[in-house]
């Protein structure tokens, strides 16, 4: 139990249904589909597409989602990819032969087609209870009433403002300055087409004017993206994949997601007495940094869309966690793996809701970069993912660009399952950060035994690009142990990451945390 006479944030327990995010509206907009009748599918993605108004710098219905779901009355864990693809003319070949090393962050090259609202309106239909109209008209009323920008929003705001272009500028900062909190955003376009999908389904959004408004900002920058590109989009199911840790079960989207990375992280953290060090000490921050230098090189070197990847399975098996453990020394920082070519994720936004009937959902839900590509649709003021940076220009490599791939993801919803029960759904946002999160999480709860709200609120380091992240949570005396180990330490200036969870306990009880490095809650009923 936390010091009350210290800062801080109860747990929320509750036991009909939790939903946690990190923007309070969506939150109360999820609890309240559940009280009208809905079950955790229709209330997360109600949720979820609400985020894209209240927090439009983070997500959006132009971006991408993944799914871990546990249906009601289930232990089996679902995944469903919601990734859009690259356009099927996108050439890798092509933009090496312009002199390009990387994919243009901000142009319409590094565009993907949306993948989100195909998948929404699939898990709607397979999963849902009330349809399409009555989750996207809380979205629909906030678009055009207006929400007002939250502190973190607000912060956030002004840090990626400056990438929005053209039309990007005049649905997003028509005023060309920075909203201040408190200040009203709207999105009326976004209502309309949110309108349109709730009566005609997925072909309002792929098909027809929606879909050629998208398509000609496109083209008119020099796109290759086509209305077949569009109309040809679908999500699919797939099988997760999973490590055992400290007693749990860690369930992960597969390729072309990352989750296989907090797998492999967690894999090498085995070989170590992680539960035997000071949580918040130097010996388990440079552990943990070693492992992830190593995962993430992993990573780097094999996850892409899966149809290219030569060896799926490498990152899972115990041997390579076993090889790459060998590889640090618990006295000395190795040196960081070369940079990546590929662009650097920043923003997400994350949702989990489990019903009364203990259907438990995991989403996560992106648009890349902050503002994506900073490029929005001419009349709908669709902002538009810059997922195809994620891509790399390598010749040969497995993540390469190439028409109708899918690039590797960052973004990971996570779920946790105990001798065969699901045990709780979460997720860590934070760019890069993803997978050592989740990792860190898992390990803050098993190693060292912290409910979720403590695990969540815990101070975080993140070693990436040649820098060591130490959080402000850390003492001096710890940052300067990281330096003496070879760490080039640097206080971040932003907190790194944001989580939340949902423990379902055995009683049958739930308890929700969400990271107070956000602008969100927990909320139950």
């Amino acid at each position: 139990m936390r010091d009350f006479q210290l800062p801080g944030r109860s747990p929320v327990i509750a036991a009909n249904g939790i939903c946690a995010t990190s923007h309070p509206l969506a939150a109360k907009t999820a609890i309240d589909i559940l009280e009208r009748g809905g079950n955790a599918m229709d209330a997360a993605i109600a949720g979820a597409i609400l985020l894209g108004i209240c927090e439009p710098q983070m997500t959006g219905i132009g971006g991408d989602c993944f799914v871990l779901l546990s249906p009601a009355g289930s232990d089996d864990i679902l995944a469903l990819n919601g990734s859009g693809r690259a356009p099927k003319a996108a050439s890798a070949a092509a933009l090496r032969e312009r002199g390009l090393s990387a994919v243009p962050v901000y142009g319409q090259e590094a565009v993907t087609i949306p993948g989100s609202v195909d998948a929404f309106c699939r898990l709607s239909e397979d999963h849902g209870r009330i349809g399409l109209d009555a989750i996207l008209a809380p979205t629909i009323r906030y678009a055009e009433e207006g929400v007002p920008v939250a502190p973190r929003v607000a912060f956030d705001w002004a840090n990626s403002g400056k990438t929005l272009q053209g039309h990007g500028l005049r649905h997003f900062m028509p005023s060309g300055k920075t909203p201040k909190v408190g200040e009203m955003f709207r999105a009326p376009g976004q209502a309309e087409v949110l309108r349109r999908v709730a009566k005609d389904g997925r072909k309002a959004f792929y098909e027809g004017e929606i879909a050629e408004d998208m398509v000609n900002t496109l083209q008119a920058m020099g796109g290759v993206h086509t209305m077949e590109d569009f109309a040809n989009t679908a999500c699919d199911y797939t099988s997760p994949v999973s490590g055992n840790y400290a007693g749990v079960d860690l369930y992960e989207h597969p390729p072309n997601g990352q989750g296989a990375t907090a797998i492999l992280m967690l894999n090498i953290l085995k070989h170590f007495d992680i539960a035997g060090m000071d949580p918040w000490g130097s010996e388990r921050a440079h552990i943990e940094a070693e492992a992830a230098k190593l995962a993430y090189d992993a990573r780097n070197r094999f996850i892409a869309d899966p149809s290219r990847m030569a060896q799926p399975d490498y990152m899972l098996l115990p041997e390579t966690a076993a090889k790459l453990a060998a590889l640090i020394n618990p006295k000395k920082a190795m040196a960081a793996a070369a940079p990546l070519t590929e662009a650097v994720h920043k923003d997400t936004i994350y949702i989990t809701v489990v019903d009364r009937d203990r259907m438990a959902v995991s989403l996560i839900y992106s648009i890349f970069h902050g503002f994506g590509s900073g490029i929005a649709s001419e009349k709908f003021g669709i902002l538009l993912q810059n997922r195809g940076a994620g891509f790399t220009l390598q010749e040969g490599h497995p993540n390469e660009m190439a028409g109708g791939n899918r690039p590797m993801h960052t973004i990971i919803p996570g779920m946790l399952r105990k001798e065969g029960r699901v045990l709780m759904p979460f997720g860590v946002m934070g760019g890069q950060y993803q997978s050592n999160g989740h990792a860190r999480l898992v390990s803050n709860m098993h190693d060292f035994g912290l409910p979720p709200q403590e695990a969540i609120d815990a101070p975080r380091s993140f070693s990436f690009d040649g820098k060591m992240q130490v959080e402000r949570g850390y003492s001096d005396t710890v940052r300067q142990e990281l330096a003496d180990l070879g760490h080039d330490v640097v206080i971040p200036e932003t907190a790194i990451g944001g989580a939340q969870a949902i423990v379902i306990g055995e009683d049958g009880v739930l308890e929700g945390g969400s990271d107070p490095r956000k602008d969100g809650c927990a909320l139950g009923y």
